[in-house]
């Protein structure tokens, strides 16, 4: 059993997400974060912060979330994303190394695969960023693999599509179509909703991770992590209406910046995942849906 996780990003939704998650499989966890509500309040941008917030903890596993995740937010301030993204992981890692960790558990995104690839999307694919966050999340990796080739870092490295949640921001697409279909307003669509992803619920990324946390397979690989399935954004739309009983309006809109123009089609392989960690998607595409449609009808007072 794992002795102590400690969370990077811990206030946020997959953080959260992931703490109530191993603490259930009886997993120690710390939280670190910038916010309130964290074990540790420390900034990843500090190393010396960073060191001495946990000299009196030893963590001998590390999950490191915390980033700027917002593709619009890192377009608009590319210095605030690609300083806290890549330095913020260097440091990680760098704190990582000199506790001596049992594993470093990096998330990346899906993003960094480009809008085409070939599908279903392998990890062997080759990368092809298009947007100053995609281009953060490739940056992070080739520090997660120097410092696991250079100094023996147990690292792993998850490409992540599509999250949502209980916990997932207001402002997530899935929750602003939720709550559009829970207050009869409009679902405002951005390019069209021709995007294709793999939407899965945050307990199954959860699982993959404490999967990696206590199997020596895991380290040093790339792991795709989703569900395998195929859903454009139009689809996700129609059937959060279904499963709300809602005559919601689809309003199409534009791309969010000239980048994104080009509507993005990806979908992955988990045979790898499945294959060396035995993952296997826990909760259905419907069932995560229906679980955060009850939590936002809570958080509405509907």
């Amino acid at each position: 059993m794992v002795a102590q996780v400690l969370i990077t990003g811990s206030q946020g939704f997959i953080g959260r997400s992931l703490r109530e998650y191993l603490v259930r499989e009886g997993y120690s966890v710390l939280g670190l974060d910038v916010c309130e509500g964290a074990e540790i309040k420390a900034n990843i941008l500090s190393l010396d912060e960073l060191l001495s917030s946990l000299r009196d903890y030893r963590p001998s596993h590390i999950v490191h979330l915390a980033a700027i995740s917002n593709p619009p937010a890192c377009r608009s301030d590319p210095h605030n994303c690609l300083n806290t993204n890549v330095l913020g992981t260097v440091n990680m890692l760098e704190v990582a190394r000199r506790l001596g960790v049992d594993r470093f558990v990096y998330l990346s995104s899906a993003n960094v695969y480009g809008p085409h690839p070939p599908l279903p999307v392998v990890e062997e694919t080759p990368l092809q960023p298009r947007t100053v966050y995609d281009y953060s999340k490739v940056m992070a990796e080739k520090c997660v693999e120097a410092y696991s080739r250079v100094y023996g870092v147990p690292a792993v490295i998850f490409r992540s599509w599509k999250v949502f949640g209980e916990y997932d921001s207001p402002q997530s697409a899935i929750s602003r179509f939720i709550d559009a279909c829970l207050r009869g307003g409009e679902i405002t669509l951005y390019n069209g909703g021709r995007d294709v992803t793999d939407p899965y619920h945050v307990d199954n990324l959860c699982h993959a991770i404490e999967l990696a946390l206590r199997s020596e397979k895991a380290v040093g690989e790339v792991f795709n992590v989703g569900t395998g399935n195929a859903v454009s954004i139009r689809e996700l739309a129609e059937l959060i209406k279904r499963l709300t009983s809602s005559n919601a309006a689809l309003k199409d809109a534009p791309p969010r910046s000239a980048e994104e123009s080009e509507p993005m089609i990806s979908y992955p392989s988990i045979e790898k995942i499945v294959r060396l960690l035995g993952y296997r998607p826990i909760v259905s595409l419907e069932e995560g849906l229906k679980r955060q449609i009850r939590h936002r009808q809570r958080a509405l007072g509907l």
